[in-house]
Protein backbone atom coordinates (compact mmCIF):
# COMPACT_ATOMS: atom_id res chain seq x y z
CA UNK A 1 0.00 0.00 0.00
CA UNK A 2 1.56 3.12 -0.60
CA UNK A 3 -0.10 6.56 0.82
CA UNK A 4 0.86 9.79 0.23
CA UNK A 5 4.05 12.34 1.04
CA UNK A 6 3.51 15.86 0.09
CA UNK A 7 6.45 18.36 -0.29
CA UNK A 8 5.04 21.63 1.05
CA UNK A 9 6.14 24.67 3.46
CA UNK A 10 3.34 23.93 6.42
CA UNK A 11 4.19 24.99 9.83
CA UNK A 12 4.68 22.71 12.89
CA UNK A 13 1.76 20.42 13.89
CA UNK A 14 -0.15 21.11 16.52
CA UNK A 15 0.37 17.99 18.17
CA UNK A 16 4.03 18.57 18.51
CA UNK A 17 3.60 22.09 19.99
CA UNK A 18 0.99 20.77 22.78
CA UNK A 19 3.77 17.57 23.55
CA UNK A 20 5.97 20.58 23.65
CA UNK A 21 4.66 22.22 26.41
CA UNK A 22 3.87 19.58 28.52
CA UNK A 23 7.63 18.32 28.39
CA UNK A 24 9.04 21.37 29.53
CA UNK A 25 6.40 22.01 32.45
CA UNK A 26 7.09 18.00 33.33
CA UNK A 27 11.09 18.66 33.44
CA UNK A 28 10.67 21.88 35.18
CA UNK A 29 8.27 19.96 37.84
CA UNK A 30 10.78 17.11 38.18
CA UNK A 31 14.21 19.40 38.98
CA UNK A 32 12.17 21.43 41.64
CA UNK A 33 11.28 17.56 43.02
CA UNK A 34 13.87 15.44 42.78
CA UNK A 35 16.68 16.62 44.51
CA UNK A 36 18.44 13.26 46.43
CA UNK A 37 19.03 11.92 49.55
CA UNK A 38 17.33 12.93 53.12
CA UNK A 39 18.79 11.56 55.50
CA UNK A 40 20.65 11.78 59.20
CA UNK A 41 24.18 13.13 59.88
CA UNK A 42 24.89 9.36 61.64
CA UNK A 43 27.97 7.06 59.66
CA UNK A 44 29.14 4.13 60.59
CA UNK A 45 32.59 1.88 58.26
CA UNK A 46 33.03 -1.32 57.67
CA UNK A 47 35.94 -1.12 60.40
CA UNK A 48 33.48 -0.14 63.13
CA UNK A 49 32.30 -3.56 62.26
CA UNK A 50 35.02 -5.80 62.88
CA UNK A 51 36.61 -5.55 59.34
CA UNK A 52 40.78 -5.27 59.43
CA UNK A 53 41.69 -4.47 55.77
CA UNK A 54 42.04 -8.07 55.04
CA UNK A 55 39.75 -11.32 52.97
CA UNK A 56 36.36 -10.25 52.37
CA UNK A 57 34.41 -7.30 53.68
CA UNK A 58 30.82 -8.69 53.04
CA UNK A 59 29.90 -9.42 56.74
CA UNK A 60 31.19 -6.20 57.79
CA UNK A 61 29.93 -3.78 55.14
CA UNK A 62 26.36 -5.50 55.53
CA UNK A 63 26.46 -4.92 59.77
CA UNK A 64 27.06 -1.54 59.24
CA UNK A 65 24.20 -1.37 56.67
CA UNK A 66 21.96 -2.46 59.06
CA UNK A 67 23.04 -0.71 61.63
CA UNK A 68 22.31 2.30 59.74
CA UNK A 69 19.00 1.28 59.13
CA UNK A 70 18.68 0.53 62.64
CA UNK A 71 19.68 3.97 63.91
CA UNK A 72 16.72 5.10 61.42
CA UNK A 73 18.85 6.15 58.68
CA UNK A 74 22.26 7.22 57.73
CA UNK A 75 25.54 6.78 55.88
CA UNK A 76 27.96 3.57 55.60
CA UNK A 77 31.28 5.14 54.56
CA UNK A 78 33.91 2.86 52.91
CA UNK A 79 37.22 5.79 53.27
CA UNK A 80 40.22 3.15 53.65
CA UNK A 81 41.62 1.11 50.14
CA UNK A 82 40.41 -1.94 49.18
CA UNK A 83 36.75 -3.61 49.97
CA UNK A 84 36.17 -6.87 48.24
CA UNK A 85 32.48 -7.81 48.48
CA UNK A 86 29.48 -10.32 47.59
CA UNK A 87 25.92 -9.51 47.62
CA UNK A 88 25.12 -6.08 49.85
CA UNK A 89 21.60 -5.60 50.92
CA UNK A 90 20.25 -2.35 51.22
CA UNK A 91 17.91 -1.06 53.80
CA UNK A 92 15.82 2.07 53.85
CA UNK A 93 17.14 5.71 54.59
CA UNK A 94 20.61 4.24 53.84
CA UNK A 95 23.30 6.08 51.67
CA UNK A 96 26.78 3.64 50.69
CA UNK A 97 29.11 6.15 49.97
CA UNK A 98 32.80 4.71 48.45
CA UNK A 99 35.15 7.61 49.60
CA UNK A 100 37.90 9.08 47.74
CA UNK A 101 40.62 6.29 48.25
CA UNK A 102 38.26 3.30 48.35
CA UNK A 103 37.03 0.54 46.16
CA UNK A 104 34.80 -1.47 46.36
CA UNK A 105 35.34 -4.51 44.97
CA UNK A 106 33.05 -7.50 43.49
CA UNK A 107 34.36 -10.72 44.74
CA UNK A 108 35.60 -13.08 42.17
CA UNK A 109 33.72 -16.06 43.81
CA UNK A 110 30.43 -17.17 42.53
CA UNK A 111 29.24 -18.68 45.97
CA UNK A 112 29.40 -15.17 47.41
CA UNK A 113 26.36 -14.48 45.28
CA UNK A 114 23.28 -15.76 46.47
CA UNK A 115 19.85 -15.54 44.70
CA UNK A 116 18.03 -13.08 45.09
CA UNK A 117 14.52 -13.34 43.60
CA UNK A 118 12.23 -10.66 43.42
CA UNK A 119 8.85 -11.47 45.90
CA UNK A 120 7.05 -9.77 42.83
CA UNK A 121 7.66 -11.88 39.81
CA UNK A 122 8.61 -10.13 36.45
CA UNK A 123 9.12 -10.89 32.92
CA UNK A 124 12.92 -10.35 33.34
CA UNK A 125 13.34 -12.97 36.27
CA UNK A 126 11.18 -15.61 34.46
CA UNK A 127 12.59 -15.25 31.32
CA UNK A 128 16.22 -14.38 31.97
CA UNK A 129 16.78 -16.08 35.52
CA UNK A 130 18.87 -12.26 36.24
CA UNK A 131 19.09 -12.95 39.95
CA UNK A 132 22.17 -12.04 41.21
CA UNK A 133 23.93 -8.40 41.79
CA UNK A 134 26.66 -7.11 44.30
CA UNK A 135 24.44 -4.14 45.71
CA UNK A 136 20.60 -5.75 45.85
CA UNK A 137 17.65 -3.04 46.86
CA UNK A 138 14.01 -4.58 47.26
CA UNK A 139 11.30 -2.52 49.04
CA UNK A 140 13.00 0.05 50.04
CA UNK A 141 12.68 4.03 50.42
CA UNK A 142 15.41 6.92 50.65
CA UNK A 143 18.20 4.98 49.65
CA UNK A 144 21.69 6.52 48.25
CA UNK A 145 24.20 5.20 46.64
CA UNK A 146 27.31 7.83 46.23
CA UNK A 147 30.93 9.24 46.46
CA UNK A 148 34.18 10.10 44.41
CA UNK A 149 35.46 6.55 44.67
CA UNK A 150 35.12 3.25 42.48
CA UNK A 151 33.17 -0.29 42.11
CA UNK A 152 34.67 -2.50 39.93
CA UNK A 153 32.63 -5.62 39.17
CA UNK A 154 35.69 -7.20 38.01
CA UNK A 155 33.97 -8.84 35.07
CA UNK A 156 36.11 -10.30 32.30
CA UNK A 157 35.18 -12.53 28.99
CA UNK A 158 35.07 -15.67 31.12
CA UNK A 159 31.81 -14.66 32.63
CA UNK A 160 29.64 -16.03 29.53
CA UNK A 161 28.68 -15.73 25.68
CA UNK A 162 26.70 -12.66 24.30
CA UNK A 163 22.90 -13.71 24.49
CA UNK A 164 19.71 -12.40 24.49
CA UNK A 165 18.42 -14.89 26.98
CA UNK A 166 19.33 -15.68 30.33
CA UNK A 167 22.75 -14.32 31.73
CA UNK A 168 23.55 -17.24 34.68
CA UNK A 169 26.62 -16.50 36.45
CA UNK A 170 26.81 -13.36 35.54
CA UNK A 171 26.13 -10.89 38.64
CA UNK A 172 24.71 -7.55 38.01
CA UNK A 173 26.73 -4.53 39.41
CA UNK A 174 23.15 -3.00 40.86
CA UNK A 175 19.79 -4.10 40.90
CA UNK A 176 16.95 -2.04 42.65
CA UNK A 177 13.28 -2.91 42.21
CA UNK A 178 10.17 -1.77 43.64
CA UNK A 179 12.08 1.15 45.43
CA UNK A 180 11.36 4.69 46.04
CA UNK A 181 13.49 8.24 46.81
CA UNK A 182 16.70 6.45 45.08
CA UNK A 183 19.55 8.69 44.23
CA UNK A 184 22.76 7.44 42.49
CA UNK A 185 25.54 10.50 42.40
CA UNK A 186 29.16 10.74 42.03
CA UNK A 187 30.28 7.39 41.85
CA UNK A 188 32.77 5.19 39.12
CA UNK A 189 31.00 1.83 38.04
CA UNK A 190 33.09 -0.19 35.95
CA UNK A 191 33.27 -3.74 34.39
CA UNK A 192 30.10 -5.81 35.41
CA UNK A 193 30.07 -9.22 34.23
CA UNK A 194 26.64 -8.17 33.16
CA UNK A 195 24.60 -5.05 33.27
CA UNK A 196 25.52 -2.67 35.61
CA UNK A 197 22.81 -1.01 36.89
CA UNK A 198 18.98 -2.39 36.72
CA UNK A 199 16.18 -0.13 38.15
CA UNK A 200 12.79 -1.93 38.11
CA UNK A 201 9.38 -0.30 39.21
CA UNK A 202 11.15 2.52 40.77
CA UNK A 203 9.68 5.97 41.68
CA UNK A 204 11.25 8.75 42.22
CA UNK A 205 14.94 7.74 40.67
CA UNK A 206 18.02 10.23 40.48
CA UNK A 207 21.44 9.47 38.85
CA UNK A 208 23.41 12.41 38.75
CA UNK A 209 27.01 12.76 37.58
CA UNK A 210 27.96 9.26 37.55
CA UNK A 211 30.91 7.95 35.06
CA UNK A 212 30.15 4.00 34.12
CA UNK A 213 32.86 1.85 32.43
CA UNK A 214 31.35 -1.35 31.37
CA UNK A 215 33.39 -2.96 28.40
CA UNK A 216 34.73 -5.89 29.79
CA UNK A 217 32.39 -8.47 28.69
CA UNK A 218 29.30 -8.87 26.38
CA UNK A 219 25.56 -7.68 27.27
CA UNK A 220 27.44 -4.49 29.16
CA UNK A 221 24.51 -2.84 29.27
CA UNK A 222 25.44 0.99 31.16
CA UNK A 223 21.81 2.05 33.02
CA UNK A 224 19.08 -0.10 32.47
CA UNK A 225 15.59 1.44 33.88
CA UNK A 226 12.56 -0.36 33.70
CA UNK A 227 9.40 0.43 34.56
CA UNK A 228 10.23 3.55 36.68
CA UNK A 229 8.39 7.19 37.58
CA UNK A 230 9.87 10.44 37.63
CA UNK A 231 13.05 10.07 36.28
CA UNK A 232 16.47 12.03 35.84
CA UNK A 233 19.55 10.54 34.38
CA UNK A 234 21.57 14.05 34.07
CA UNK A 235 25.25 14.42 34.16
CA UNK A 236 26.12 11.32 33.16
CA UNK A 237 29.14 9.60 31.25
CA UNK A 238 28.52 6.16 30.04
CA UNK A 239 30.54 4.13 28.00
CA UNK A 240 29.40 0.42 27.02
CA UNK A 241 29.94 -2.63 25.06
CA UNK A 242 26.29 -3.22 25.15
CA UNK A 243 23.19 -0.28 25.58
CA UNK A 244 24.36 2.50 27.06
CA UNK A 245 21.29 4.22 28.17
CA UNK A 246 17.65 1.73 28.22
CA UNK A 247 13.95 1.73 29.20
CA UNK A 248 12.76 -1.69 29.92
CA UNK A 249 9.11 -2.82 30.30
CA UNK A 250 9.82 -6.00 31.96
CA UNK A 251 8.11 -4.79 35.21
CA UNK A 252 4.73 -4.35 33.30
CA UNK A 253 4.06 -0.82 34.94
CA UNK A 254 4.01 2.51 33.90
CA UNK A 255 7.78 4.34 32.77
CA UNK A 256 7.00 8.08 32.82
CA UNK A 257 7.58 11.52 33.14
CA UNK A 258 11.56 11.10 32.30
CA UNK A 259 14.13 13.53 32.06
CA UNK A 260 17.54 12.69 30.46
CA UNK A 261 19.89 16.04 30.15
CA UNK A 262 23.83 16.88 29.56
CA UNK A 263 25.16 12.99 29.30
CA UNK A 264 27.37 11.60 27.13
CA UNK A 265 26.02 7.84 26.27
CA UNK A 266 28.83 6.01 23.71
CA UNK A 267 28.33 2.13 22.75
CA UNK A 268 28.85 -0.35 20.84
CA UNK A 269 25.28 -1.37 20.58
CA UNK A 270 22.45 1.23 21.23
CA UNK A 271 23.42 4.40 22.49
CA UNK A 272 20.18 5.67 23.37
CA UNK A 273 17.06 3.03 23.39
CA UNK A 274 13.63 1.88 24.35
CA UNK A 275 13.71 -2.20 23.91
CA UNK A 276 13.53 -4.91 23.14
CA UNK A 277 11.45 -6.10 26.36
CA UNK A 278 8.19 -3.01 25.86
CA UNK A 279 5.26 -5.03 28.00
CA UNK A 280 4.80 -1.50 29.59
CA UNK A 281 3.87 1.81 28.66
CA UNK A 282 6.78 4.68 28.14
CA UNK A 283 5.40 8.01 28.05
CA UNK A 284 6.48 11.78 28.70
CA UNK A 285 10.02 11.40 28.08
CA UNK A 286 12.34 14.34 27.23
CA UNK A 287 16.24 14.19 26.00
CA UNK A 288 18.12 16.88 25.46
CA UNK A 289 21.81 18.20 25.03
CA UNK A 290 23.55 14.78 24.62
CA UNK A 291 26.02 13.63 23.00
CA UNK A 292 25.13 9.94 21.48
CA UNK A 293 27.13 7.32 19.98
CA UNK A 294 29.81 4.73 19.42
CA UNK A 295 32.83 3.66 20.63
CA UNK A 296 35.34 5.25 19.05
CA UNK A 297 39.49 4.99 18.39
CA UNK A 298 41.62 5.05 21.49
CA UNK A 299 38.54 3.53 23.40
CA UNK A 300 37.83 0.51 25.35
CA UNK A 301 36.12 -2.27 23.11
CA UNK A 302 35.56 -5.81 22.77
CA UNK A 303 33.32 -5.35 19.99
CA UNK A 304 33.70 -3.49 16.99
CA UNK A 305 34.44 0.28 16.90
CA UNK A 306 31.12 2.48 16.50
CA UNK A 307 27.61 1.97 17.72
CA UNK A 308 24.88 0.17 16.33
CA UNK A 309 21.91 2.54 16.55
CA UNK A 310 22.27 6.37 17.95
CA UNK A 311 18.77 6.59 19.20
CA UNK A 312 15.83 2.89 19.32
CA UNK A 313 12.72 3.35 20.02
CA UNK A 314 10.94 -0.60 19.63
CA UNK A 315 7.47 -1.34 20.54
CA UNK A 316 7.38 -5.40 20.17
CA UNK A 317 5.49 -6.53 23.52
CA UNK A 318 2.07 -5.28 23.59
CA UNK A 319 2.67 -1.62 25.28
CA UNK A 320 2.60 1.87 24.42
CA UNK A 321 5.08 4.21 23.35
CA UNK A 322 3.90 7.93 23.80
CA UNK A 323 5.51 11.51 23.76
CA UNK A 324 8.93 11.23 23.36
CA UNK A 325 11.07 14.10 22.45
CA UNK A 326 14.79 14.48 22.08
CA UNK A 327 16.48 17.62 21.32
CA UNK A 328 19.77 19.85 21.13
CA UNK A 329 21.72 16.23 20.17
CA UNK A 330 24.73 15.10 18.67
CA UNK A 331 25.35 11.53 17.08
CA UNK A 332 28.19 10.52 15.90
CA UNK A 333 30.15 6.96 14.33
CA UNK A 334 26.53 4.80 14.33
CA UNK A 335 25.77 2.44 11.73
CA UNK A 336 22.02 3.66 12.28
CA UNK A 337 21.63 7.58 13.53
CA UNK A 338 17.75 6.69 14.01
CA UNK A 339 15.76 3.30 14.42
CA UNK A 340 12.05 2.76 15.18
CA UNK A 341 10.12 -0.52 15.03
CA UNK A 342 7.08 -2.30 15.32
CA UNK A 343 6.43 -5.62 16.07
CA UNK A 344 4.10 -8.19 17.48
CA UNK A 345 6.89 -10.50 19.30
CA UNK A 346 4.74 -10.29 23.08
CA UNK A 347 7.15 -11.79 24.73
CA UNK A 348 5.35 -11.77 28.62
CA UNK A 349 5.96 -14.11 32.03
CA UNK A 350 5.02 -17.80 31.49
CA UNK A 351 1.23 -18.30 31.47
CA UNK A 352 0.37 -15.04 30.44
CA UNK A 353 -1.24 -14.39 27.27
CA UNK A 354 0.15 -12.89 24.79
CA UNK A 355 -0.98 -9.34 24.38
CA UNK A 356 -2.15 -7.50 21.27
CA UNK A 357 0.19 -5.13 19.30
CA UNK A 358 0.95 -1.90 21.08
CA UNK A 359 1.65 1.60 19.78
CA UNK A 360 4.26 3.59 19.09
CA UNK A 361 3.18 7.12 18.25
CA UNK A 362 4.15 10.92 18.86
CA UNK A 363 7.82 11.14 18.26
CA UNK A 364 10.14 14.00 17.88
CA UNK A 365 13.68 14.53 16.81
CA UNK A 366 14.89 17.97 16.24
CA UNK A 367 17.81 19.85 16.88
CA UNK A 368 20.43 16.96 16.24
CA UNK A 369 23.87 17.18 14.33
CA UNK A 370 25.92 14.26 13.77
CA UNK A 371 29.14 12.79 11.99
CA UNK A 372 30.85 10.03 10.54
CA UNK A 373 27.64 7.78 10.69
CA UNK A 374 26.70 4.86 8.62
CA UNK A 375 26.40 3.64 6.18
CA UNK A 376 23.67 1.21 7.13
CA UNK A 377 21.08 4.67 7.38
CA UNK A 378 18.32 5.38 9.60
CA UNK A 379 14.56 3.78 9.23
CA UNK A 380 11.81 2.98 10.46
CA UNK A 381 9.68 -0.17 10.20
CA UNK A 382 6.13 -0.61 11.28
CA UNK A 383 3.78 -3.61 10.22
CA UNK A 384 0.87 -4.07 8.05
CA UNK A 385 -1.28 -4.17 10.93
CA UNK A 386 -0.29 -1.36 13.31
CA UNK A 387 1.80 1.63 11.83
CA UNK A 388 4.02 3.82 13.39
CA UNK A 389 2.19 7.34 14.15
CA UNK A 390 3.06 11.19 14.42
CA UNK A 391 6.83 11.27 13.78
CA UNK A 392 8.10 14.83 13.73
CA UNK A 393 11.49 15.36 12.68
CA UNK A 394 12.87 18.80 12.51
CA UNK A 395 16.79 20.89 11.86
CA UNK A 396 18.57 17.53 11.07
CA UNK A 397 21.97 17.52 9.88
CA UNK A 398 23.92 14.41 9.44
CA UNK A 399 26.83 12.86 7.56
CA UNK A 400 27.28 9.43 6.92
CA UNK A 401 29.30 6.73 4.60
CA UNK A 402 27.87 6.20 1.42
CA UNK A 403 26.80 2.53 -0.26
CA UNK A 404 28.74 2.08 -3.39
CA UNK A 405 26.64 -1.44 -3.54
CA UNK A 406 23.00 -1.43 -4.60
CA UNK A 407 21.03 -3.01 -1.75
CA UNK A 408 17.42 -4.92 -2.49
CA UNK A 409 14.27 -3.44 -3.24
CA UNK A 410 11.98 -2.17 -0.27
CA UNK A 411 9.82 -5.10 -1.37
CA UNK A 412 12.62 -7.97 -1.42
CA UNK A 413 13.09 -7.25 2.55
CA UNK A 414 9.61 -8.88 3.56
CA UNK A 415 8.01 -7.48 6.70
CA UNK A 416 10.63 -8.86 9.23
CA UNK A 417 8.55 -10.81 11.88
CA UNK A 418 10.15 -12.10 14.45
CA UNK A 419 13.75 -10.73 13.71
CA UNK A 420 15.48 -9.75 16.79
CA UNK A 421 14.04 -5.93 16.62
CA UNK A 422 18.01 -3.96 16.92
CA UNK A 423 18.92 -1.69 14.13
CA UNK A 424 21.52 -4.40 13.12
CA UNK A 425 17.80 -5.99 11.76
CA UNK A 426 19.04 -5.86 8.29
CA UNK A 427 22.39 -7.41 8.82
CA UNK A 428 20.82 -9.91 10.65
CA UNK A 429 18.92 -10.74 7.27
CA UNK A 430 21.55 -10.72 5.11
CA UNK A 431 21.17 -7.38 3.18
CA UNK A 432 23.40 -4.93 4.81
CA UNK A 433 22.42 -1.39 4.34
CA UNK A 434 18.55 0.45 4.31
CA UNK A 435 17.28 1.00 0.79
CA UNK A 436 17.83 4.91 1.21
CA UNK A 437 20.42 6.82 2.38
CA UNK A 438 18.15 9.66 4.40
CA UNK A 439 15.73 7.47 6.11
CA UNK A 440 13.40 4.03 4.88
CA UNK A 441 10.01 4.24 6.11
CA UNK A 442 7.22 1.57 5.72
CA UNK A 443 4.04 1.60 7.57
CA UNK A 444 3.93 5.10 9.14
CA UNK A 445 1.48 7.52 9.21
CA UNK A 446 1.79 11.07 9.69
CA UNK A 447 5.43 11.31 9.26
CA UNK A 448 6.92 14.98 8.72
CA UNK A 449 10.40 15.90 7.33
CA UNK A 450 11.20 19.37 8.59
CA UNK A 451 14.36 20.83 7.47
CA UNK A 452 16.15 17.22 7.00
CA UNK A 453 19.34 16.81 5.11
CA UNK A 454 21.66 13.88 5.27
CA UNK A 455 24.96 14.33 3.52
CA UNK A 456 26.40 11.33 2.53
CA UNK A 457 30.49 10.68 2.46
CA UNK A 458 31.94 8.95 -0.87
CA UNK A 459 30.24 7.01 -3.27
CA UNK A 460 26.48 6.54 -2.58
CA UNK A 461 24.39 4.57 -4.96
CA UNK A 462 20.68 4.59 -2.88
CA UNK A 463 18.24 7.31 -3.44
CA UNK A 464 17.36 9.91 -0.36
CA UNK A 465 14.29 8.10 0.84
CA UNK A 466 12.22 5.78 0.42
CA UNK A 467 9.01 6.47 1.82
CA UNK A 468 6.86 4.41 -0.32
CA UNK A 469 5.07 1.45 1.83
CA UNK A 470 2.63 2.07 4.05
CA UNK A 471 3.87 5.79 4.52
CA UNK A 472 1.93 9.11 4.74
CA UNK A 473 3.40 12.63 5.99
CA UNK A 474 5.01 15.86 4.48
CA UNK A 475 8.28 16.74 3.37
CA UNK A 476 8.86 20.47 4.66
CA UNK A 477 11.08 22.55 2.49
Amino acid sequence: MTREIRKETAGTPLWVEELDLELKKMAEKLTSKLLGWQGSAFTVTPEEKGFSGEGKATRAIQAAIDAAAEAGGGTVLLKNGDYVSGTLDFRSGVRLEIGRDARLLASPDLADYPDRVARRRTVMDTNMAMNQSLLFAEGCSNICLCGDGVIDGQGTLFHGDETTGSTPGRPFLIRVIDCSDVTVTGITLKDSACWMENYLNCDRLLIDGIRVENQANFNNDGIDIDGCRDVIVRNCIVHSGDDGLCFKGCAQTECTRVLVENCELLSSCNALKIGTDTQGSFTKFLVRNCRLGGIREGMRHIKPLGADSGISWEMVDGGCVDGIWVTDCTIDHARSPFFMRMDKRGRVMPGQEKPGIGELKRIVFEHIRGSENGPRGSYFLGIPEKSIEQVYLHDIRLSQLGTAQLPPTEEAYGELYGVYPDAHMLQDVGTGDAPAYGLWAKYVNGLVLSDYRVEPQGDECRPEFVLQTGVEGRILL
